[in-house]
């Protein structure tokens, strides 16, 4: 071979590599996250938990994945927009993490798989078909949060047995999660002969005057509902229930360890875990119809002993030796 064609030949293997690699990113899956919080680095955890279930079944961010993030910043009337951002994007499937990013994937589209992370009954929700058999375009993982009322007050009672008025705050703008959670809330205050106060909040300025609405009310104890705008403002929450001497708690253990008295939930890390898995299934080829939704079996409480005592309380040792956790 001439010096020349080689040269030639050796040119057009390097403008063939830039090519050739522009090919093999272009043929990675595109996963899209659709999440109504903001992707801090409390979420980052369950960020890792999800990409660990992708990586158990051989999907890697980076190598042979990619991942869109698409964050409503607790704004959740911005969700539909970003669901129908993701699906013109054309992503192979669409992950929701929450009730109302499932629920706006569910509008957005109806080819796109979508795995959700939500803690209400998906079937309640209008999400699925059946836990079995899903149906449609979506499944995913409940982890059981609004579900788990009674046995909160329950755990809550024990802690605060004087606790006859309690509080419950809900945030309007996700009237799915905050009717379920009143719902819930009220049968089992009920059935203890207790009685219940709503509280409506949202944004922080709304959990300010909601705190001070308390002041006035004196209830005995407070029941948080779920959801991103209460986890992106735990710390502000916790604070407050302790300036007010009000025992309280919450539905996931970041509340704990941001100094609120205790609180009781499935482990979102195992949720979201499997919902990455079953988002790694569906890309090798399952369907989300035939995939039934997966349920939490783990459940973690979680005591802020410091917090107790601050508050006067003295954990009974029957609460103690439960606990999974108790932060001194």
């Amino acid at each position: 071979m001439r010096r020349r064609e080689f040269v030639s030949l050796l040119g057009g293997a390097a403008a063939a590599c830039p090519i050739a690699a522009r090919a093999q990113q272009a043929a990675m899956p595109v996963i899209g996250f659709l999440n109504a919080s903001s992707p801090d680095e409390f979420f980052a955890d369950r960020l890792r938990a999800f990409r660990q279930g992708l990586k158990e079944i051989g999907y890697i961010e980076g190598e042979n994945l990619a991942i869109e993030h698409r964050a409503a910043d607790n704004q959740l009337d911005r969700l539909p927009e970003l669901a129908s951002e993701l699906v013109r994007r054309q992503v192979a499937v669409i992950a929701a993490a929450s009730i109302t990013a499932a629920a706006a994937a569910q509008a957005a589209t109806t080819t796109i798989p979508v795995v959700f992370i939500v803690g209400d009954d998906p079937v309640r929700l209008g999400l699925v078909a059946s836990l079995s058999r899903p149906g449609g375009n979506l499944t995913g993982t409940n982890f059981f949060s609004v579900e788990l009322g009674a046995k909160r007050l329950e755990l809550l009672r024990e802690l605060a047995p004087a606790a006859t008025r309690i509080a419950v705050l809900v945030n309007p703008a996700n009237p799915a999660n905050a009717e379920s959670t009143i719902r819930d809330v009220e049968a089992a205050v009920r059935a203890m002969g207790s009685q219940i106060q709503v509280l409506n909040a949202g944004s922080s300025r709304e959990i300010d005057a909601a705190f001070a609405g308390l002041a006035r009310e004196r209830p005995d104890a407070l029941y948080v509902s779920t959801g991103p705008p209460f986890t992106a403002r735990r710390v502000q929450l916790a604070l407050l229930a302790a300036r007010s001497g009000l025992p309280a708690i919450y539905g996931a253990r970041s509340f704990a360890e941001a100094g609120g008295l205790m609180s009781y939930g499935a482990s979102l890390a195992e949720a979201y875990r499997q919902a990455g898995f079953y988002a790694g299934r569906i890309l090798k080829g399952a369907k989300p119809a035939d995939l039934p939704v997966a349920q939490s079996t783990k459940f973690e409480l979680v005591i802020n002993a410091q917090t107790a005592r601050m508050l006067d309380l003295t954990v009974p040792p029957s609460l103690l030796a439960r606990a999974d956790e108790v932060i001194e």
